[in-house]
């Protein structure tokens, strides 16, 4: 029954760790140069309506390597919240990029660095959320 329980929890906080990460994408995509997202003038409806769907675009895209890493964290019982937002960031960077970081780098005056800064920071968000609800307690059930 405790296994249930933990299996629930964890599909919770993958849901909730998905729209943590889509809703730091879309205002960090939205917020370039300097500008203010309340500023830009979008209606709200408009604004969950993206996250909704970038949300769901991101679970399905990670659902894979989140898995294995989740099942290790169960495994091994690890608990770490910087080893949640470390995973989480390197996760959304190498699903955006691939394995093959080398034809991505560049200086800070590349077009492609802002991006990479909100991609990194979107999955840190989803990886602190996701041991916010279910991380700090893996390996409980055993």
């Amino acid at each position: 029954m405790a296994i249930l329980v933990r299996l629930f929890a964890i599909a919770i906080a993958y849901v909730l760790a998905c729209t943590a990460a889509a809703t730091v994408l879309t205002l960090g995509t939205l917020s370039t140069a300097g500008n203010d997202v309340a500023a830009l003038d979008i209606p709200s409806v408009a604004l969950w309506g993206v996250v909704g769907v970038s949300a769901t675009i991101i679970a399905a895209l990670a659902m894979l390597p989140a898995l294995l890493v989740i099942a290790l964290s169960e495994g091994f019982a690890w608990r770490s919240i910087i080893l949640y937002g470390v995973v989480g960031g390197v996760l959304a960077l190498a699903l955006a990029y691939g394995i093959d970081f080398a034809g991505y780098l560049g200086g800070p005056d590349n077009g492609l660095a802002r991006e990479r800064e909100v991609l990194a920071a979107s999955g840190i968000a989803g990886g602190l959320v996701y041991w916010l609800f279910a991380g700090r307690n893996a390996g409980a059930w055993k």
